[in-house]
């Protein structure tokens, strides 16, 4: 087992929050740098130490890099509110400084592509600069730098899909057909965990991508072929990279100034002009298309093993008309105390469906399914196997139970015909006094059609499920009694 000690900053963002866990199955001892620990330790695994620090703080960096052998570097400041390139500027002193008083021996650095000889946007030149400042410092630096990288939560790959999925019309720019060179967050946490053994002394700096060189146009195109959606794009001389970011932040606010700077770097291909990479690892980047799948594949895998129900109240999401948005997906979550012991709101919960019915207008659910087998789907007719238990796989009306942890949580997939995708989810607690029940709703919806839906049949959601759940957890009164 490698006993190296390494110290992993960023992990509470997109690339450090997925490398964390395969340092820690590869048996590296970890210590991760986080301005707020307390956001970190549930992510995190029993053996793996959280220090608190901050990059432009130096006096809090010696403790944490105090007996460390390999550092990664994976913080920049682009969702800064003030001037980011100077706080990258400055964080990458700090951190070299320190590094090299306390006696490291290698800085891992994810950047950006670009030809250095090009004009570069503020933040490609801000990447390039962090690398130089970190070099500086005198420990030796391995820096990567990958031009798109398309995975589920990346910035540039939720940009696409926030296009995609919003407008059936796009009018693109000609900044949309520059060539890049994308490749999958796999294989970019790949080349991250094999540099750890790298041996060969000095600086290195390897250009990163996949075999496939692309523009955001072809981006857009294979995310709707995949999701099923047919988009049209009508070519335009005129929008700037300026302009197009301000357009950006209408369509897409969530992430208009992260997106805007973004936008405006887009003026130059970024294209692997450096095979060394390939040379000198043993990491063989796949296609496009296989990372665009592998992206929506991994999404619905972190899904079905997420308690949405929680991670809604953990991550504080505000909560407006078609209540929260987590990624892609739209999350109607609410939950009530009861007297009741958790086994009895369970077998409640447990024989939803069938027989039982739904607790709770009936008569809709049944309108429901008139409606579903009027559009070809199988509507609300199959029933259940069993009246009073339920395994994975098993058909409940228009739902199949997707995910059971029996007395705890149950999660159901609809099977009728939707503009999306959508999930129905019930988590029993216990407390003090008896118990809790939480029911979620989730919708993953296709294109505007879908999000019309969520927003049309939201208010009968607040009435059908606030009914619903009160109607189980008086249920589960009456086998608690007996």
């Amino acid at each position: 087992m490698p006993a190296r000690l390494i110290l992993l900053t960023g992990a509470t963002g997109y690339i450090g929050g997925r490398l964390l866990p395969r340092l820690e199955a590869a048996g590296y001892r970890v210590r991760c740098l986080a301005r707020r620990p307390e956001f970190l330790r549930a992510r995190a695994g029993s053996q793996t130490e959280i220090v608190a620090g901050d990059l432009l703080a130096p006096d809090s960096l010696p403790t944490a890099l105090r007996g460390v052998d390999v550092a990664y570097y994976l913080v920049h400041s682009l969702g800064a509110a003030g001037d980011f390139e100077e706080q990258d500027r400055q964080a990458a002193r700090n951190f070299a400084a320190a590094a090299q008083a306390a006696g490291v021996q290698r800085i891992i650095y994810l950047g950006g592509l670009g030809d250095d000889a090009q004009t570069l946007s503020p933040h490609l030149r801000s990447r390039h600069e962090v690398g130089q400042w970190l070099r500086a410092g005198g420990v030796p630096v391995i820096e990567f730098r990958a031009s798109i990288v398309i995975g589920s939560g990346s910035l540039s790959f939720e940009l696409v899909r926030a296009l995609v999925e919003r407008l059936p019309v796009m009018v693109t720019p000609r900044w949309v057909r520059v060539l890049a060179q994308p490749i999958a967050i796999n294989d970019v946490l790949a080349y991250l965990v094999a540099a750890t053994e790298f041996t060969q002394p000095g600086h290195h700096v390897f250009e990163i991508g996949g075999p496939d060189v692309m523009s955001y146009e072809q981006l857009m195109r294979e995310y709707a072929r995949q999701r099923g959606l047919h988009r049209w794009m009508i070519p335009v001389p005129v929008l700037t990279p300026r302009l197009s970011s301000l357009w950006l932040g209408l369509v897409t606010p969530v992430y208009a100034r992260v997106g805007r700077k973004l936008i405006d770097s887009i003026r130059h291909p970024t294209i692997v002009r450096d095979r060394a990479a390939l040379e000198q690892f043993p990491v063989r980047p796949v296609g496009m298309r296989e990372a665009m799948a592998q992206a929506l594949r991994h999404e619905d895998a972190d899904f079905a093993q997420t308690r949405w129900s929680d991670a809604q109240v953990v991550a504080g999401l505000p909560v407006g008309w078609g209540g929260a948005r987590l990624g892609n997906r739209l999350v109607d979550s609410r939950s009530m105390l009861t007297t009741t012991p958790p086994t009895a709101v369970w077998a409640a919960v447990e024989r939803i469906g069938g027989r039982t019915g739904w607790y709770f207008g009936n008569r809709l659910w049944q309108l429901r399914g008139w409606l579903d087998v009027l559009v070809g789907g199988v509507g609300m007719r199959r029933g259940r196997r069993d009246p009073q238990r339920l395994t994975v796989g098993d058909v409940v009306d228009c739902w199949r139970v997707e995910v059971l942890e029996p007395q705890r949580r149950l999660l159901l997939v609809a099977e009728m015909k939707l503009p999306g995708r959508a999930w129905l989810e019930f988590v029993v607690e216990p407390t003090e006094t008896g118990s809790v029940l939480r029911q979620t709703a989730i919708f993953d919806p296709v294109g505007l059609w879908g999000l019309f839906y969520w927003y049309a049949v939201w208010p009968l959601h607040q009435f059908m499920f606030a009914g619903m759940l009160r109607a189980i957890a008086t249920a589960g009164r009456a086998p608690a009694r007996r």
